[in-house]
Formats: C-alpha cells, structure tokens, sequence
C-alpha cells in the first residue's frame, strides 16, 4: 500500500505518510487514492481543493463549517513547514475540546486528514508555506464558523506567541460558548 495511516490521539483525525520514490531527478509520490483511503476507513467524497500562501507566524484557524456541509478535510503543506492543528468540536463526544497537532512540511510529505466534527488550523513556521487540502463539502459562507485560536480551555500549544490572524479569526468566540449555544452540530 503506497500510504501508512497512523490514527491520532482524536478518533478519526489520522496521519497519513505517502510512499514516496525518490532518485536523481526528484520525487514521486501518491497524494490520494480513493481505494487505499476507503480500504483504511476514509472513504471521503472530496469535492473542492484550496490552495493558501501565508508568511511565517501567519495563524490561520480554527475554522469549521455547519451542516448540512460540514467538511472533513485532507491537508498537506507543498512548500514550506507547518504547525497543524484539529480540535474535536462535537458537544457529546467524550474527547470534546481536545485537540491534536503536527508538524506538516514539503519535505516530511505528510498529510493530515481531519474529520467534520474538527475545528481546523495551522501556523507558518518557515519563512512562507503552501498549504493545500482538499474538502468534502463546498465552501458555504452562511455555514462558517471558528474558535478561538487561544481558548484557554482548550489549551492548544501554539510554536508562535503573537500570530499574524485575520480581523475574522480575531474574533472568533470560544468553544464552550458555541458548546452552550448549541451551536456546534456536527
């Protein structure tokens, strides 16, 4: 099989390490294919792949989306380093507000998949990271929603200490008030 699948620390959130060839001229590697992801318990319909560019520092996170699109996501970094994060935001599981994270980086070739019921982010820990992953659902702005990159209740140990954030991801609200709105249905 040309992918080991490791599961983390979150049920569903697994590292995946792609075989890779390498020679004189390069690489080659498998970024996806549907049988071994299905085979290992991934069988997700991806229908959309995202492409993002940030300088070192640059948090981007922790988004999620709503159903009836909530996205499980596939992420990997194609230039650079990153610190990649997914927090189980689903009120009754028992791993509720913990979260796991990993360094991704174009020359480790890992991946991380992240299921729907994850809020998603990452850090820049190079001097610029592509970062591309791919969804199972179309991008729904009405659907959108996010955490506070520094809840303290969730307590993730970011390798940055004053990030480059959006105005968006600024204001993002934490998760035991999403939890207490009832509006975290994933």
């Amino acid at each position: 099989m040309p992918f080991r699948f490791t599961e983390l620390e979150l049920p569903g959130v697994r590292l995946i390490e792609p075989r890779v060839a390498s020679d004189a001229r390069g690489f080659f590697m498998e970024t996806y294919k549907q049988g071994d992801y299905a085979a290992a318990g991934l069988a997700a319909p991806f229908v959309q792949e995202n492409h993002s560019r940030s300088v070192r520092g640059t948090l981007r996170g922790m988004h999620f989306q709503r159903p009836p699109r909530a996205q499980a996501k596939l992420v990997r970094c194609i230039a650079g380093e990153i610190f990649d994060v997914a927090v189980d935001i689903h009120p009754s599981s028992p791993t509720f507000g913990r979260w796991v994270g990993l360094t991704l980086s174009a020359e480790n070739c890992r991946m991380l998949f992240i299921p729907s019921w994850c809020a998603h982010g990452f850090c820049v820990l190079s001097p610029c990271a592509d970062v591309v992953y791919k969804t199972t659902a179309e991008y729904a702005s009405e659907l959108e929603g996010g955490i506070a990159w520094a809840d303290p209740d969730v307590a993730i140990d970011w390798p940055v200490a004053e990030p480059i954030l959006s105005d968006r991801d600024r204001q993002w609200p934490r998760l035991t008030a999403l939890a207490s709105a009832e509006s975290v249905q994933v």
